[in-house]
């Protein structure tokens, strides 16, 4: 089955991120032109926080954040959720389903290797439970049922 670390290697373990001083409106342009939804921030070499689109939304609607003037560092998550490297996509999906989370970092020898959604997750199951019906459809076919012929005594 594979591991957190199979699934980066797959997609790409690029973790796109800015600075703690970068604009909502600035952090928004590169989640939109990479096509994501979650940010890292990060200070320095280190990660501090996450800025999702979630967030985005629930500031405007709520808060109404000037996207312009406000940096990313005033309005991040800080308490950042992570699996290791070794787990396996359905503990990774239990963990984002129990946490209600939509994005998760993925942690190798005390360091962030990348960032899993919620889609890369649930995909990766699916067909992992798509390979294990074909093989247990292939185990026990039609032709097994027809060839198998009562005795009688």
């Amino acid at each position: 089955m594979k591991s957190a670390e199979d699934l980066l290697n797959e997609k790409g373990a690029e973790v796109i991120s800015v600075s703690k001083e970068t604009t909502l409106f600035n952090a928004t342009r590169v989640m939109v032109e990479n096509n994501i939804g979650a940010l890292l921030v990060r200070e320095g070499s280190s990660f501090v926080g996450i800025w999702t689109e979630r967030d985005l939304l629930c500031g405007v609607a709520c808060e109404g954040l000037d996207l312009k003037t406000e940096t990313i560092g005033d309005h991040m998550v800080t308490k950042l959720k992570s699996v290791t490297h070794t787990d396996n996509i359905f503990q990774i999906l239990d963990k984002l389903i129990g946490l209600k989370l939509r994005h998760i970092l993925v942690v190798k020898n005390g360091d962030y290797i990348g960032i899993l959604s919620e889609r890369d997750v649930t995909r990766a199951a699916l067909f992992e439970k798509s390979e294990e019906y074909s093989k247990l459809n292939n185990m026990v076919s039609w032709d097994y049922y027809e060839d198998w012929k009562w005795k009688k005594k």
